[in-house]
């Protein structure tokens, strides 16, 4: 992939496409030029892809952990490269691409088993070139024993309606010092999977990441629009 970057404008493009149509005109890329020009003039920088922008050409289907979730959970975790991860509702993949793109080498089991999810997910991690780090599983993860053996994990991610019911497995999945996190987009789902993490050997807290961007252009104020609340998230690091 390459993005063109403008001031105001962006677009990631696949390596093979030599001309695309744009609202800032038609932009031609050449080999080994480093800046472009469309043909009304606008010039654009041409750059590698960083996570962000690679994120947003994959495909979407359930809701998304967005990076700032995903960075949170990095933040609160402290993980690192190499780490065992299993993961239990992988949606688009999203999170563990993140995950993997930054902790690699890695090993992440994640389960997904939604037909309808199955094959985005498995799409975007081969788009993206993670699957030696991404084993996908079409399955339910109360089903793991099928596929993992003898194996103790530094995180085991939950994102599932059925979280809490999981917890007692993520306990004795976790190797001491590792962590169970369960993201709960509702106050409901959040105080369910509470009383049951409350119930083993944890040290747990419950973080909520709003982000308010500020407009710089004509005036300084918050923008009109932004993301505020996605869920709450229990980090539980196991004791023993």
């Amino acid at each position: 992939m390459k993005v063109l970057l403008s001031k105001d404008s962006k677009y990631v493009i696949e390596d093979n496409v030599r001309e695309i149509n744009t609202k800032d005109g038609i932009i031609k890329i050449e080999e080994g030029k480093e800046i472009v020009e469309s043909h009304i003039g606008k010039k654009f920088a041409v750059c590698e892809p960083n996570l962000l922008d690679i994120l947003s050409k994959l495909k979407r289907g359930p809701q998304a952990i967005l990076p700032k979730d995903a960075m949170l959970l990095l933040a609160y975790t402290g993980l690192k490269q190499g780490s065992k991860i299993l993961e239990a509702g992988t949606g688009n993949a999203f999170l563990s691409i993140q995950l993997a793109w930054y902790l690699k080498p890695c090993k992440i089991y994640s389960f997904e088993k939604d037909l309808r999810f199955y094959p985005i997910a498995k799409e975007n991690v081969k788009k993206v070139g993670l699957e030696e780090y991404i084993e996908i599983i079409n399955d339910d993860v109360f089903n793991y024993e099928n596929y993992i053996k003898n194996e103790k994990f530094d995180l085991v991610f939950l994102d599932f309606e059925k979280s809490n019911e999981f917890v007692k497995h993520a306990f004795n999945l976790l190797k001491n010092g590792g962590y169970l996190a369960i993201f709960c987009p509702t106050a409901d789902s959040l105080v369910k999977n509470v009383e049951e993490v409350k119930k083993y050997n944890f040290d747990a807290k419950i973080v909520e990441n709003i982000v308010r961007e500020w407009q710089i252009e004509y005036y300084f104020r918050p923008k009109t629009i932004g993301l505020v609340h996605t869920g709450f998230l229990i980090v539980a690091r196991k004791i023993f």
